[in-house]
């Protein structure tokens, strides 16, 4: 999707943020309630709708049901909150177990944000209804230790929210929710700061997880990222990775400063014979970029062959 007007001169179908300055002061468009929540309000919304709709705009279509659910984080300790949507399916198939898919937010963000700015309840019911992606479960946690970027981007920060992934998440949802059970009906992904902890988290625990996305991460762009320092053994055990692995994915906006980085992860992985699908999308580090991330990541899931 570009950025300027289409040939016929309308602007395409897209999700667009904004902000003005005011005497040097951003503030936020007070005529438009439709804001990008997050740890603050930094940015108003605005949407172009699509003729026929975007994938992520609501449509007529069976819709899933949002959850909020409160849990104690035993390495954070303190009271913390999580999203989970379950797909239209789950109330009408009783008997019927599901995948799912544990999904990160970005630094800034809060458990929030994947639904509301992200959209990937609207993505999903789109998809599921077109018979294009499994039904399946999606848990969005919050990815922040301490509010500070460090928190979850650092070493520490990322072991802390993979203890806390196994040891208090996974446990709830799968008590409470018709989970399918095993590896291979668990994925994991994230975008920016959660992408990173994606790929940390799920690449260092094969045993759990059989599918793993990154979306626009720094950490893995960074070019001082080292993945055999994150990821002990698992340059040097292709063959074993790529058996455990149904999928790793990688995505990235073209225009966004990490995308030579993403470039040279997978110079790195091809190196070492690590299978990747990899998918750039048009624009830079923003949302449009990663609602299209998160449906063709959706789309390859739970599939048999990949």
């Amino acid at each position: 999707m570009g950025s300027g007007p289409s040939r016929s001169g309308r602007s395409p179908p897209r999700s667009n943020q904004y902000n003005f300055i005011a005497d040097g002061i951003r503030i936020l468009d007070p005529g438009n309630p439709n804001l990008k929540n997050g740890r603050a309000l930094d940015a108003s919304i605005f949407e172009i709708a699509g003729h026929p709709p975007r994938f992520d705009e609501l449509q007529s279509v069976p819709h899933g049901e949002l959850h909020i659910r409160t849990y104690n984080s035993t390495p954070l300790r303190k009271v913390r909150h999580l999203y989970v949507y379950t797909p239209p399916q789950y109330d009408m198939e009783t008997n019927r177990r599901f995948p799912v898919l544990y999904l990160r937010h970005g630094s800034g963000d809060t458990e929030e944000n994947w639904s509301d700015t992200g959209r990937a309840g609207v993505i999903l019911d789109n998809l599921i209804a077109q018979r294009k992606a499994v039904p399946m479960i999606i848990v969005m946690p919050n990815g922040d230790t301490d509010g500070t970027w460090g928190g979850g981007s650092s070493a520490e920060g990322i072991e802390m929210l993979g203890q806390e992934l196994f040891t208090d998440i996974m446990p709830m949802i799968e008590k409470v929710y018709r989970v399918a059970p095993g590896r291979e009906s668990r994925a994991i992904a994230g975008l920016s700061m959660g992408g990173g902890q994606a790929f940390t988290i799920g690449l260092k625990h094969l045993d759990q997880f059989a599918w793993v996305g990154e979306f626009s991460s720094g950490l893995v762009s960074d070019t001082e990222f080292q993945l055999d320092k994150h990821l002990p053994g698992f340059l040097p055990n292709p063959d074993d990775v790529n058996r455990k692995l149904k999928l790793l994915f990688l995505s990235c906006g073209t225009e966004d400063p990490r995308f030579p980085g993403q470039l040279d992860l997978m110079d790195t992985l091809k190196q070492h014979k690590i299978r990747y699908a990899w998918s750039p999308t048009p624009g830079v580090h923003e949302w449009k970029v990663w609602r299209h991330a998160l449906a063709e990541f959706a789309q390859r899931l739970f599939v048999s062959g990949n």
